[in-house]
C-alpha cells in the first residue's frame, strides 16, 4: 500500500519566497552582501565619530604643542629667564630677540618659554585635583543613600554661589601666593562644579539596567562606581575637564595680572603682560606674545572640546 505524500512545510520561523525570490509580504530576502555592506557602513560610522575634524585636529596640536612647551621650554630658551640680554627696553622684533625685549631688556622669548610651565603646569595640577575630587564625591553622592546625596549637594550648592574669583582673592590675601597655595585655591574654586557635573551623569546612570543588574547580583558600591559608572561617563568628564582647565588658566592669569599670582622673579604669561602693560599704547611684542600665547591655548583646548563633543570620540561605548 503506498503511503500518502504530505507537502513538506518550512521550519518555524522561516519565509516562503517564490521562483523569483519574493516572499509573501512583498518583500526580498536580505543577502550575504547586504549584510556585509551593513556591517561595513556601520563600522565607518564608528570610525567617523571617533575621528576628530579639521579644527579638532588644530587644537589638538596647540594643545600638545604647549604641553611640550611647558616640559621643554626652560632647556631650549635662548637666555637666563631673569638675565639682562639687552639694554634696549621694550625692543621689537630682532633676530637676537625674536619676540622682543621686556620693560628691563629681558628676552621676552625665554620669558615666554619659562613662563609656560608656571601657567600651563599650574593650570594643569590644578584642574586635575578639582576634577579628581570633584567626581569622587559625585560618584558617592550617586551610589550612596539619600542622606548623604542631600548633604554633600546642599554643600558644594553652597560652595558654588560664591564667585571663584572672590573665593582667589579672598584666599591669596589671607594665605599667601605660593605655588601650592595658588593651586589649592584655584582647584577648590572649581570642585563644585565637577561634583554637579559627574553627580548629574552618574545618577541618570544609576537608573539604567545593567547598573541595576549589577546592583541584583549583590556588588557594592565601590565596584558600580568604578566599573559600571566611571567608564561610561568619562566623554563628558573629559570635555568637563577641558573647560574646567581653560577657567584655570584664566583665573590664575588674572590673580597674575593683579599681582597676586606667581610671584618674582618667576613669573607666568599673566605676570608677563601686567609688567610690561607700560608698552601696550605701542603694541610691543612684550604685552602682545604672553596674552597671544593664553589665548592660543585657551582656544586650542576648545578647539578639542567641542570636536570630541560634536564627534562623539574617545568613548567605551559606540
Amino acid at each position: 500500500m503506498n503511503r500518502p505524500i504530505h507537502p513538506s512545510f518550512p521550519h518555524a520561523g522561516t519565509e516562503l519566497y517564490d521562483e523569483q525570490g519574493v516572499g509573501p509580504d512583498g518583500s526580498m530576502p536580505e543577502s550575504r552582501e547586504s549584510k556585509t555592506d551593513a556591517s561595513a557602513a556601520g563600522t565607518a560610522r564608528r570610525r567617523q565619530r571617533r575621528r576628530l575634524s579639521w579644527l579638532g585636529r588644530i587644537g589638538f596640536a596647540i594643545v600638545v604643542f604647549w604641553l611640550v612647551i611647558a616640559v621643554v621650554g626652560p632647556y631650549i630658551a635662548p637666555y637666563q629667564s631673569g638675565a639682562l640680554a639687552s639694554a634696549d627696553v621694550f625692543g621689537s622684533y630682532s633676530a637676537a630677540h625674536p619676540f622682543g625685549t621686556d620693560y628691563l631688556g629681558r628676552d621676552m622669548l625665554s620669558r615666554v618659554l619659562d613662563g609656560a610651565r608656571y601657567t600651563v603646569g599650574l593650570a594643569l595640577s590644578a584642574a586635575v585635583l578639582a576634577s579628581g575630587i570633584g567626581i569622587c564625591f559625585g560618584l558617592l553622592a550617586a551610589v550612596s543613600s539619600r542622606w548623604v546625596d542631600e548633604v554633600l549637594s546642599r554643600l558644594f550648592d553652597a560652595l558654588i554661589s560664591i564667585p571663584s574669583k572672590v573665593l582667589a582673592l579672598v584666599a591669596v590675601a589671607a594665605f599667601g601666593s605660593s605655588i601650592p597655595m595658588l593651586i589649592t585655591v584655584a582647584a577648590a574654586a572649581y570642585i563644585p562644579g565637577a561634583f554637579r557635573i559627574s553627580r548629574s551623569l552618574a545618577t541618570n546612570l544609576m537608573t539604567l539596567e545593567y547598573v541595576q543588574v549589577a546592583r541584583a547580583r549583590g556588588e557594592g558600591l565601590a565596584y558600580i562606581a568604578r566599573v559600571e559608572l566611571l567608564p561610561n561617563m568619562i566623554h563628558p568628564v573629559l570635555a568637563d575637564f577641558g573647560l574646567r582647565f581653560v577657567f584655570i588658566v584664566l583665573l590664575l592669569s588674572g590673580l597674575s595680572f593683579l599681582g597676586l599670582g606667581v610671584q618674582p622673579p618667576n613669573a607666568d604669561w599673566g605676570s608677563l603682560v601686567r609688567e610690561n602693560i607700560g608698552g601696550l599704547a605701542e603694541g610691543v611684542p612684550a604685552v602682545l606674545v604672553p596674552a597671544a600665547a593664553i589665548a592660543t591655548l585657551t582656544v586650542g583646548v576648545n578647539l578639542l572640546i567641542d570636536s570630541l563633543r560634536r564627534h562623539g570620540g574617545w568613548t567605551k561605548r559606540s
